[in-house]
């Protein structure tokens, strides 16, 4: 069907029109990639980090805690709003307006510091003392000019036990006092566990929460707009309820794990010609779910 350049291709969107009159090898290698779907959960989080962001400075700033379970969105929501702002090199230095760090495995302060530099790409000596390297990571902060940290994996807080938890709660209150920018909390339930252990924390982060998907409006919606986004050259009829149920019950009801699938039914469709996600592409379709790959290496293992 590639060489047919005048057939209907109106249920996809603009952009997906022109990539499915693509030959099939480069249609493969656009399905793979990744694609932001706007569903309206994920455009309210984009709008909120946006909020934050604009967030006159003042003493006490507000910050947001994105919870949800594993593969469900978060880390794309962030990118999103990451690639609305990204570094600028000016003239003597470069503009850092979000800076994302992941959360060290084990919270220390120093460990903390360390992973701070390291994602603003600041170069420092090894084994200095945490006051040295806590006053070179707050310059730095100030001079590239950051306006909202991320802090992803937030639940690793919980990896710390008794003083070392406190100490590492009350490093985080006193970033947002002394940079006065909003954080920004990305990790699972345990996140917001971590944030309730200490009052003064849970008082100045608002949890914004990405729950599993359920069959209703909003999935037939996203299953429409994923359905629009591959570049197939005949309509996939997957927004349908019994279609919902069947895809949140192999993909165990999380987007990413959701996209997955789709994607993997979606090559499967260039590959076998028949050009559309249905139950017979979506039974070929080199995905398995996150039970079934469970199940399959504690097999191996035995």
């Amino acid at each position: 069907m590639d060489d047919n350049r005048t057939q209907d291709l109106t249920h996809l969107h603009t952009v997906s029109r022109e990539l499915a009159r693509l030959p099939s090898a480069e249609r493969l290698h656009r399905i793979r990639a990744d694609r932001w779907i706007g569903y309206p959960k994920a455009v309210d989080a984009v709008d909120r980090l946006e909020m934050l962001f604009h967030w006159p400075r003042k003493q006490r700033m507000p910050n947001l805690l994105l919870v949800g379970p594993t593969n469900n969105g978060k880390s794309m929501i962030v990118e999103r709003f990451r690639r609305k702002h990204p570094p600028v090199m000016g003239a003597d230095r470069e503009n850092i307006p979000v800076v994302c760090m992941q959360m060290p495995s084990e919270p220390s302060e120093l460990r903390f510091y360390t992973a701070l530099l390291s994602a603003i790409g600041a170069p420092f000596r090894p084994r200095q003392r945490l006051a040295d390297i806590e006053r070179l990571a707050l310059s730095l902060l100030r001079e590239v000019g950051v306006r909202m940290l991320v802090l992803d994996e937030f639940h690793n807080v919980l990896a710390g036990r008794g003083e070392t938890r406190r100490e590492f709660l009350n490093l985080l209150r006193f970033l947002g006092n002394e940079l006065h920018v909003p954080l920004v909390g990305v990790g699972t339930r345990e996140a917001y566990l971590a944030v309730r252990s200490d009052d003064q924390l849970e008082n100045r982060f608002e949890p914004f929460v990405l729950p599993l998907w359920e069959v209703g409006h909003e999935t037939r919606s996203l299953l429409a707009s994923f359905a629009a986004s591959f570049p197939l050259q005949s309509p996939s009829s997957i927004d349908t309820e019994d279609m919902a149920r069947y895809l949140l019950a192999r993909s165990e009801g999380t987007i990413g794990e959701l996209a997955h699938l789709l994607t993997a039914a979606a090559i499967a469709a260039v590959e076998s010609g028949e050009e559309k996600i249905n139950h017979r592409t979506l039974t070929i379709a080199d995905y398995s779910g996150p039970s079934e790959r469970r199940k399959l290496f504690e097999t191996q293992l035995l």
